[in-house]
């Protein structure tokens, strides 16, 4: 698909606002960019290989980059953290219209050489912002043909928003590549032009005169190149197991805080992330949670709203935005993927590790659904002995609810997927296999073992 033919990223995300899909009247829009189209391998051949993370999270990884006023921090979770400011300069909120004066220093990755030569790349990022400090994280690759893009802006984040509107950058772009939201993508991956090697940059900001600093642990990015395809093959069932997952739902917050989103009728990947988060023991203080109205149910849905919520993008399903606020909890680390199986799904499960997975349908796409959706996030929590998805699909009337069974088939179809066609009967495109994967800054050897086998270490 070339650029000219991409819909706003607005549209495209797929935590989009869930939208009902009634006959051949509603018309159901994109979800993320198409990846670039590969051939499937030959009969007996192994399948190519089509995603490729790389993360720096060790005191190693940390020494390995370029420094220009920060440092390598060690300990149980090394990260790095500014050491004396490089300068200072001031930054313009978009958002607020307030300028204010900030120091700041830089860390700037190696030079990864993706083993998957990409039409997409996604970073993200685990850090600590104290108030007063916040990030932004940037990335620059090199095309197969040996040109650079530019410095690209990934996100200008906090964990707060007091300082700084948490927020993506729209209108970047060279002319073969541009950046939607959160997303980095090829303009015309049918050329055979991709992204053949990436650097990531991070500025750490502070107020001038202090001691602040913020501290990042994780910063990765993934490259991707899916195959388009209208359908994937079918996977084997391998496992039945069920993780205790809590149950939420987005719809009891329908009407609560619209300057985010609309409010809760949109907040599938807030309440996906606060599910799992709270999976892993991750719990909010009542102090944190004191400026929502003590009426509303399930507290830590608004709170996780307003924690992920983009200020540019004026939603909440930024997908590096979500994994980043669940690393704001001790303990907790988040990326974002791409997953090629359910294979890989039962992998994690098996390894205690659930998942929040991306997909977009129409109604009848997804049997027991009862809606359909240009994109939507839900948390796969296991699989039934018959190998179907058992899903807490947020997009439910109340908590009670939110436990689904999905057919197998189905599933993964409408999951990983490139291409579909929406209810008037357009080709527009699917999420394949985008995946948050939230799990422990220290992970049990089965749980390592298993994220390696996904691709993530």
């Amino acid at each position: 698909m070339s650029r000219a033919e991409l819909p706003s990223r607005r549209t495209l995300l797929a935590a989009a606002v869930v939208a009902t899909v009634t006959g051949s009247a509603a018309t159901a829009s994109a979800a993320v960019p198409a990846a670039g189209a590969t051939r499937p391998a030959a009969p007996g051949r192994a399948a190519a290989r089509t995603v490729d993370n790389r993360a720096w999270t060790t005191y190693t990884d940390w020494r390995s980059g370029t420094a220009a006023g920060t440092r390598a921090q060690a300990g149980l979770r090394p990260g790095v953290v500014i050491a004396e400011p490089a300068g200072t300069t001031d930054y313009t909120d978009p958002h607020t219209g307030r300028t204010a004066a900030w120091e700041y220093a830089t860390w700037t990755s190696p030079v990864h050489r993706l083993a998957v030569p990409s039409t997409e790349a996604i970073a993200s990022w685990n850090a600590q912002t104290p108030e007063g400090t916040w990030i932004q994280v940037e990335l620059k690759g090199t095309y197969s043909d040996g040109t650079d893009t530019p410095w690209y802006v990934m996100g200008r984040w906090a964990a707060g928003d007091g300082d700084i509107r948490r927020t993506s950058v729209d209108d970047q772009e060279d002319g073969r590549s541009s950046v939607w939201t959160d997303t980095l993508a090829v303009d015309d991956a049918a050329s055979g032009l991709r992204i053949a090697s990436v650097r990531l940059r991070l500025t750490l900001y502070r107020r001038p005169g202090t001691r602040l600093t913020p501290t990042v642990w994780r910063l990765g990015v993934m490259g991707s190149d899916i195959p388009d395809r209208f359908t994937v093959p079918a996977s084997a069932p391998g496992l039945a197991r069920e993780l205790l997952v809590p149950r939420y739902s987005q719809e009891v917050h329908k009407g609560q805080y619209p300057e985010y989103d609309n409010g809760g009728e949109a907040w599938c990947s807030p309440t996906s992330s606060q599910m799992i988060i709270e999976y892993w023991g991750g719990r909010l203080s009542p102090e944190q949670l004191s400026w929502v109205d003590p009426a509303y149910a399930d507290p830590q849905i608004c709170h996780a709203a307003r924690h992920t919520y983009d200020h540019q993008y004026a939603g909440c399903g930024n997908w590096p935005f979500n994994a980043a606020y669940a690393a704001t909890f001790p303990g907790l680390q988040g990326v974002v993927t791409r997953l090629r199986s359910l294979t890989d799904l039962e992998t994690l499960i098996a390894a205690g590790i659930p998942a929040i997975t991306s997909q977009s349908f129409l109604k009848e796409e997804l049997t027991g659904a009862g809606y359909g959706t240009s994109g939507h996030l839900m948390t796969v929590i296991g699989f039934t002995a018959d190998g179907d998805v058992i899903a807490n699909d947020p997009a439910s009337h109340d908590n009670e609810a939110v436990r689904r069974v999905y057919k197998r088939r189905e599933w993964e179809n409408i999951w990983l997927r490139t291409k579909r066609y929406n209810a008037s009967g357009k080709v527009v495109s699917g999420t394949g296999g985008v995946c948050y994967l939230y799990f422990p800054a220290r992970p049990t050897p089965r749980q390592r073992k298993a994220l390696a086998a996904v691709g993530v270490r």
